[in-house]
């Protein structure tokens, strides 16, 4: 987003940033509002674009509205679509938003929920109700799994929580991201994310190892379909709600047999098709926000570019385990002519040490994208420009972009 919005034109600062964006302040907290407060009046800012889920959910929105610094993003209440798996599914069904089944516990009725899973003979997804970095969903194949994610979640969570058991639902899974005013909403390239840790999609869920954009599977019969069962009646849904919506909206969303079927809301950019997304919007995403908050968002247009662009996640060993060693040196990012032209290299969980060498500081690292005229072109870029960055640890799935072609012909319904 830093990024995308220099290249509108906009002077951007970045809180708290990393090693590697220009104009960080690691010093401030996101989270703490009088002191985002302060600083915007000490640099004339006017302007906040939340990146993040948690300032969303602890109210950035609602801080700034008594003031005249503008907000991009949904109250507090609109960002419980993202901040309550919960309260979200409720909200698709008050609203006709087509999704799987579902059934809600709480952390005091396991018995009863182990019991519902055993119904279901373990073929089922939990979800863990709050915000959890993209890491509380279990994806179950078997009793025994689904009853070890049930332990998992209740040692993970030792105070009282919600959670949801839903259908597992099939088919490929793809990312609509959309810019809304509550009332209109303009929609960005559909794209594909990675998730799951390994190759194949296996391995343990994380905040997501790689995606890329257009989906070529996502044709006008596929994304009519999205836009009628998915978009729309969201779209009607928040008018109807008493809350304030202006913001990023994501649709994760899988193709199923029987038509494509809403998995979760997010209330913000998904990570990492932002760093797809935006390469490949032509349109000023700034003019498209100042739209947004001027109620001039049905004036607009969103042009894309007509490349592929594939994005992979470089991540520290042991990612995404709670705790894994970082502070590793990065290497081979100093000799930018080693790259190609149009490679971009977006700084995740990256520090300056004191001596100004890029070093980790957490899970995913960076991503490298690479842009080309069709999806094989683009994967091939992309792996090529990986191995040119090292650092102790350093791992990335090797099959971002490469589903088999028979699972992408899956999407026809």
């Amino acid at each position: 987003m830093a990024w995308k919005l220099t290249h509108d034109g906009a002077t951007v600062h970045v809180l708290p940033g990393n090693g590697g964006i220009p104009n960080s302040h690691p010093e401030i907290s996101p989270l703490d509002f009088p002191a985002v407060e302060n600083f915007c009046r000490e640099h004339g800012i006017k302007l906040i674009v939340v990146g993040p889920e948690a300032p969303l959910a602890a109210g950035v929105t609602d801080y700034f509205a008594k003031t005249d610094i503008r907000v991009f993003g949904p109250t507090r209440q609109g960002a419980v679509l993202e901040s309550s798996k919960v309260w979200s599914k409720k909200f698709m069904r008050r609203h006709g938003v087509a999704t799987g089944l579902s059934w809600t516990f709480r952390s005091d009725e396991m018995q009863a929920a182990r019991a519902k899973a055993a119904e279901l003979g373990g073929n089922l997804v939990i979800k863990y109700d709050g915000l959890a970095a993209g890491k509380g969903v279990y994806v179950c194949s078997s009793v025994d799994e689904a009853n070890a994610a049930l332990t998992e979640l209740q040692d993970q969570h030792p105070e009282w929580f919600s959670f949801l058991l839903e259908e597992k639902l099939s088919g490929p899974e793809i990312s609509i991201i959309g810019i809304t005013d509550g009332n209109r909403i303009r929609l960005l390239a559909p794209s594909q994310d990675h998730k799951q840790l390994l190759a194949g999609d296996k391995g343990p869920n994380t905040g997501g190892m790689g995606a890329y954009c257009p989906v070529p599977f996502a044709d006008d019969n596929v994304l009519a379909a999205i836009r009628r069962d998915i978009v729309d009646p969201t779209m009607r849904g928040l008018q109807a709600e008493p809350f304030d919506f202006k913001g990023f909206i994501y649709f994760g969303i899988m193709l199923t047999p029987q038509g494509p079927k809403l998995l979760e809301y997010n209330a913000r950019l998904g990570d990492p098709e932002a760093q797809v997304l935006l390469p490949a919007l032509k349109s000023s995403l700034l003019e498209l926000i100042e739209a947004t908050l001027d109620g001039n968002l049905a004036q607009t247009t969103v042009w894309q570019r007509n490349d592929t662009f594939v994005g992979v996640v470089l991540a520290s060993g042991g990612y995404p385990a709670a705790t894994f060693p970082t502070g590793f040196p990065i290497a081979g990012l100093e000799a930018e002519a080693n790259f190609a032209p149009q490679t971009l290299i977006f700084h995740g969980a990256t520090r300056r040490q004191p001596d100004g060498q890029l070093a980790t500081s957490g899970g995913r690292v960076l991503t490298v994208v690479s842009r080309g005229h069709d999806l094989e072109d683009a994967v091939q870029q992309v792996y090529a420009e990986c191995k040119k960055v090292t650092f102790e640890g350093v791992y990335y799935r090797s099959d971002i972009g490469q589903r088999p072609i028979q699972e992408l012909t899956a999407a026809k319904f």
